[in-house]
C-alpha cells in the first residue's frame, strides 16, 4: 500500500468536504457523489485497509465496527425496515476505485440483481 494519502483519508480528516451521515470512533459515514439508489452512503474505516480481505485478516473488529456503522446508516436513513444492500467491492474487476476499503450501504428504493 502506498504511503499517499487516500482520497477518503482526507475526506475523514476534513480536507475535502463530504456530507457526513454518521460519525463514530473508529468510522466515517457519507453520502456518494454519484449515488446508484436513492440512499447511498459509504462507510469508511478510519484507519486505512486496501480492501475487504485485508481488513477481515489484519482487524476482525474494526470490520465488525464497520457492519454496525452500516445498519445504523439505515436506521438514521429510513431504510432499516424496508431493507437495504450493504456492498464491498475488493479491488479493480469488481469495480473499487478509492483503495481504502469502504462498504456502500444502498436502499430506499427497489434494488436490481447482482452481475451483468
Amino acid at each position: 500500500m502506498s504511503d499517499a494519502e487516500t482520497l477518503f483519508e482526507r475526506i475523514i480528516a476534513g480536507e475535502i468536504p463530504s456530507e457526513k451521515v454518521y460519525e463514530d470512533e473508529t468510522t466515517y459515514a457519507f453520502r456518494d457523489i454519484a449515488p446508484q439508489a436513492r440512499v447511498h452512503v459509504l462507510v469508511v474505516p478510519k484507519k486505512r485497509y486496501r480492501n475487504l480481505a485485508d481488513l477481515a485478516s489484519a482487524d476482525p473488529q474494526l470490520l465488525a465496527d464497520v457492519a454496525a456503522a452500516a445498519k445504523k446508516v439505515a436506521e438514521l436513513e429510513g431504510i432499516a425496515e424496508t431493507g437495504y444492500r450493504v456492498v464491498f467491492n475488493t479491488d479493480r474487476d469488481a469495480g473499487q476505485t478509492v483503495f481504502h476499503v469502504h462498504a456502500h450501504v444502498l436502499g430506499g428504493e427497489q434494488l436490481g440483481h447482482f452481475g451483468r
